[in-house]
C-alpha cells in the first residue's frame, strides 16, 4: 500500500512541476522551510519558555503577540514540506524518521489544541510576574519537546535513506 501511495505522489502534477523547475527548487524551498521553521520555534519557543517560568516580567500577552509570526512560519513549513514529499515520495513514505516527525507533529498540534481549548484563557489573565500553573507548564514543556524532535527528527530525514 505504501508503495502505491509513493507512485501516486510522484505522479501527480504538483511532483511534475516541483522537479521540473530545475537544480534550485529544493535548495531554495529547503531555505525557506529553515526560514519557517525559525519563525515558528522562535516564536512558539519563547511563549513556551515564558510559560516555563522564564523571562518573568513580561506579560503572557505581550510575548503571545508573536505567535502570528508562529503561524505564518508553520504555514511555510507545511508547504515546502509537501512540495518535498511530493517531489521526492520514496525518500518520506518509507523513512522512520519522517515518520517519527510525523508523530512528534500530531503530538505537538493535539497539546496546542488543549492548551488554547483548556488553559489560555486562565493563563491570558496572570500577571507578567505570576507563576504558571503545573499543567500549563507540562503542556509547555511538552510543546517544546515536541519541536525539538521535529527539528532533530526532520534533519536526520537526509541520514536514513530507505
Amino acid at each position: 500500500m505504501l508503495r502505491e501511495i509513493s507512485d501516486w505522489l510522484e505522479s501527480t502534477m504538483l511532483s511534475d512541476w516541483f522537479i521540473s523547475q530545475g537544480v534550485w527548487s529544493w535548495p531554495m524551498s529547503e531555505s525557506l522551510h529553515f526560514m519557517g521553521l525559525c519563525l515558528l520555534i522562535g516564536s512558539v519557543g519563547l511563549v513556551d519558555l515564558r510559560m516555563l517560568g522564564m523571562a518573568k516580567g513580561i506579560s503572557i500577552n505581550a510575548i503571545h503577540k508573536l505567535i502570528p509570526f508562529g503561524v505564518g512560519g508553520f504555514l511555510v513549513n507545511v508547504t515546502t514540506g509537501t512540495l518535498f514529499v511530493f517531489g521526492d515520495a520514496d525518500q518520506y513514505i518509507f523513512n522512520d524518521a519522517f515518520r517519527v516527525k510525523l508523530v512528534f507533529l500530531l503530538i505537538a498540534g493535539i497539546n496546542v489544541l488543549f492548551f488554547y481549548s483548556t488553559a489560555f484563557q486562565k493563563v491570558k489573565a496572570l500577571g507578567p510576574d505570576d507563576d504558571m500553573p503545573l499543567n500549563v507548564k507540562l503542556m509547555a514543556g511538552i510543546s517544546l519537546a515536541c519541536w525539538i524532535g521535529v527539528i532533530c527528527a526532520g534533519r536526520l530525514i537526509t541520514f536514513y535513506r530507505p
